[in-house]
C-alpha cells in the first residue's frame, strides 16, 4: 500500500470547508484512496465540513496562527503584523514536513501556498517523489488583492518547491505560464490538468415541474463570479425562471440588497457543504456561471470547478466568453456562451433554454457524457502521475498509517484560523 502525504499549509483552503478549494483537496484524496494508497492530510485549516467517508483519513493539523498571537499582532501596524504572520507560515510549513518525515511517506503531494517548501524538504528527506499542485498565481494574487511583504521569499519558495518535484500540475495554461515564466528550466515537469468532478456523487436528476423553471448558480458571492449581473439578467428576463443562488461571501448582503431593489424573489439557500452540493442542484433546469469583465485578463486563470459540476448533474450551461470557459462550455452543444458583463445577453440566453426545455435538457445530457469521457478526478490523478515511480511501503505502517502517531487529530477540531479576514484564497471557479 502506497502511503501520501497530502500537504497544505495554506491558511486560507479549509480542507473540510464549502470552498470550491475544499472539494479539491477531497477530491485527490478520494482519488487516492480509490487506487488503494493509504492517506494522511497534513493541512494548517481543517473546518467542520467532515464528508463521512473521508472521517478516517488521519489528520495533522499545524495552524499559521493562534487567536492570541492574532491578538497581540494587534499592537503592529499592518506591515508588521503581514510579516510576522508571513513568518508563522514559513514556520508551520516546515513542522508539516518533519511530521511528514517521521510518519514516513511514499509519495509527497502539496497544494501550492506561499512561503512553504514542505514538499521540498520531505521529498529530499526521504528520496521520494512528489507533486507540486498549482491552482493560481498565488504570489501575484497576493501582492495584488492582500499584502504581501517578503515577495522574495514567496518567490524563493517556489522555484524551490518546483524544483524539488518531480510533476507540477496547473491547474490551467495560464498557471501553467506563470509557474514556466519564473521557473524555466523546468517546464518539461509542468502538466496542464484542469480540475475534474465526481460523477458518481453529482448526477442528472428530474427537472422540478413545479412552478418556474429553476435557474441556479453556485459559488463564493465575490465580484469575481458576477452574481450582480446575474441579478440584473433576471430582473430583464422575459421567461418566467425562479432563481436560486447557493453560495454566501462578502458579497451576499449587497447581492440580498440589490434583488429586493429589482423586486426579485431570489432563492438565497447560503453555503452547503461539498457532499450537500448534489441536492442543492437538485430540480434545476439551467445552471450559470456569469464571470464578469476584470480589470486584468490574466485574472481569468482559474479551471471552473462549478461548470463541471453542473455539467454532472445534466444541467446545460450559460457562461460568460472568457478565460478556459470556452473550452469547456461549447456554444449550442453542451451550453450557451455569452459576453461577461452583459445582463441583456445573459436573460436572453436563459431565457430560451427556459422556454425551450428539450433543447435544455439535450444541453445538459452532452454536458454530462463529456465528463464522463474526460473529466473524472481519477482521470484527473491518472494525468498527474502518469510517469511517476512511486514505491509501495511494506509492513504495518503502510497498513496504519497512525502508527507513528496515536495522537493524530481530529479533523471535526476547532479551528483557530478559520474566520481569519486575511487568509489566503484561491479565486473559485
Amino acid at each position: 500500500m502506497t502511503r501520501v502525504a497530502y500537504l497544505s499549509a495554506d491558511p486560507g483552503v479549509p480542507a473540510f470547508g464549502t470552498k470550491g478549494a475544499s472539494v479539491h483537496v477531497q477530491e485527490i484524496i478520494r482519488a487516492f484512496r480509490d487506487r488503494g494508497s493509504s492517506v494522511r492530510l497534513y493541512t494548517a485549516r481543517t473546518d467542520d465540513h467532515v464528508p463521512a467517508d473521508l472521517a478516517d483519513v488521519p489528520v495533522t493539523h499545524v495552524p499559521v496562527d493562534s487567536k492570541a498571537e492574532r491578538t497581540a499582532d494587534k499592537q503592529f501596524d499592518q506591515q508588521e503584523r503581514t510579516a510576522r504572520r508571513e513568518r508563522r507560515q514559513v514556520a508551520a510549513a516546515h513542522e508539516m514536513a518533519t511530521r511528514a518525515i517521521a510518519d514516513g511517506v511514499d509519495i509527497a503531494y502539496e497544494r501550492y501556498s506561499l512561503f512553504s517548501t514542505a514538499l521540498a524538504e520531505v521529498t529530499t528527506t526521504l528520496g521520494i517523489p512528489g507533486v507540486l499542485e498549482v491552482n493560481a498565481p498565488l504570489i501575484d494574487e497576493q501582492a495584488t488583492h492582500r499584502h504581501l511583504i517578503d515577495a522574495a521569499g514567496a518567490l524563493n519558495a517556489l522555484r524551490t518547491q518546483v524544483a524539488a518535484a518531480a510533476v507540477v500540475a496547473c491547474v490551467s495554461e495560464p498557471v501553467a505560464q506563470w509557474v514556466r515564466g519564473h521557473c524555466p528550466e523546468a517546464a518539461h515537469k509542468i502538466k496542464v490538468t484542469p480540475n475534474g468532478v465526481n460523477t458518481t456523487r453529482i448526477a442528472p436528476t428530474a427537472v422540478s415541474t413545479e412552478g418556474d423553471p429553476v435557474v441556479l448558480f453556485v459559488g463564493t458571492l465575490k465580484p469575481w463570479h458576477g452574481v450582480e449581473v446575474l441579478l440584473e439578467a433576471a430582473a430583464l428576463a422575459r421567461e418566467p425562471w425562479q432563481l436560486r443562488i447557493v453560495g454566501d461571501g462578502p458579497q451576499g448582503q449587497a447581492l440580498t440588497e440589490q434583488a429586493a431593489r429589482l423586486g426579485l424573489d431570489v432563492d438565497f439557500r447560503g453555503a452547503v457543504a461539498p457532499g450537500d452540493i448534489p441536492a442543492a442542484l437538485a430540480g434545476a433546469a439551467v445552471s450559470v456561471a456569469p464571470y464578469p469583465v476584470l480589470d486584468s485578463g490574466a485574472d481569468q486563470y482559474f479551471s471552473p470547478l462549478k461548470i463541471y459540476e453542473y455539467a454532472a448533474a445534466g444541467l446545460p450551461v450559460v457562461a460568460s466568453r472568457v478565460g478556459q470557459v470556452p473550452g469547456i462550455v461549447r456554444d449550442g452543444e453542451n451550453g450557451l456562451l455569452v459576453e461577461p458583463s452583459d445582463p441583456g445577453a445573459l436573460a436572453a440566453a436563459i431565457d430560451t433554454l427556459a422556454a425551450d426545455p428539450q433543447r435544455a435538457r439535450a444541453l445538459g445530457l452532452a454536458g454530462r457524457d463529456m465528463v464522463l469521457a474526460s473529466h473524472s478526478w481519477d482521470s484527473v490523478l491518472d494525468q498527474i502521475l502518469d510517469g511517476i515511480k512511486v514505491p509501495t511501503a511494506q509492513g504495518p505502517t503502510a497498513q496504519d498509517p497512525t502508527a507513528q502517531d496515536p495522537t493524530a487529530q481530529d479533523p471535526t477540531a476547532q479551528d483557530p484560523i478559520a474566520q481569519d479576514p486575511i487568509a489566503q484564497d484561491e479565486v473559485l471557479a
